[in-house]
């Protein structure tokens, strides 16, 4: 494959980050709780990822579901998860943060960055809910993280393409947007012409069955399925760009 474009692969366990490299990923993303747009994923999901995967790991730092202001409680969590990464030998985290006007919380945003040290950094999605993207995008530089991952601030990156070139163009060679969100087979190709990202991030996603043979009915729609990144589907998302390339 052409090495013009970079594929993540947004993992919610270690088996998804091993399916994501099966796949032929070039990055995983690690978190839990896909559900709800990701959490931090526990020490032993962190620590099983890190012997077993060998592409670059990525980690989510986010306490808690729901919107990126954060209290006091909840930075020294999210300082401590960066620590535990660094102590696993992770190459980098995934962070962000709001004040409550809708602004890059610059300064606990740079207090993150210290602990990363010599991890890399990507500014999640929080981005897409700030106030102003291009204002926001001038704050994320200053931080001095590698990359945005981003919708373009819509529902999904094929509905913020346009955005997403303009943000794109903004950030010239200073800082790489990465689109996500939405991303499949059938669209990634168009996402990355559409916005010039080189970087693109999607959760490869497939319904898992559970193999027991007793289920208590009563519980049967929390038992029997859930959601992994899928080695196939990856491949099928790094053939589509490799076709775009």
């Amino acid at each position: 494959m052409s090495t013009a474009y970079l594929l993540e692969i947004a993992c919610n366990s270690a088996a998804s980050a091993l399916a994501a490299e099966q796949g032929g990923a070039h990055r995983v993303e690690l978190f839990e709780n896909l559900a709800q747009g990701g959490t931090t994923p526990s020490y032993g999901t962190l620590a099983v990822a890190r012997e077993r995967v060998r592409i670059p790991l990525f980690v989510l730092i986010r306490p808690r579901p729901g919107d990126f202001l954060y209290d006091t409680l909840e930075r020294d969590i999210m300082l401590r998860d960066i620590e535990t990464c660094r102590r696993l030998g992770c190459d980098g985290v995934v962070i962000g943060a709001l004040d409550k006007a809708g602004a890059i919380d610059l300064p606990l945003c740079r207090e993150l960055v210290a602990a990363a040290g010599p991890l890399g950094i990507t500014f999640h999605r929080a981005f897409d809910a700030a106030r102003d993207l291009r204002v926001a995008l001038e704050a994320v530089i200053t931080l001095g993280c590698q990359r945005i991952l981003s919708s373009g601030g819509a529902g999904d990156a094929m509905a913020g393409s346009t955005v997403l070139a303009q943000l794109v163009e903004q950030a010239g060679t200073r800082i790489q947007m990465m689109a996500g969100a939405g991303l499949n087979a059938h669209n990634i190709a168009a996402v990355a012409r559409q916005s010039g990202c080189r970087q693109l991030h999607a959760s490869a996603k497939a319904v898992r069955r559970s193999m027991m043979d007793f289920h208590n009915p009563a519980l049967l729609g929390l038992e029997s399925e859930w959601v992994q990144s899928d080695a196939d589907a990856v491949a099928a998302l790094r053939k589509a760009l490799e076709r775009t390339a």
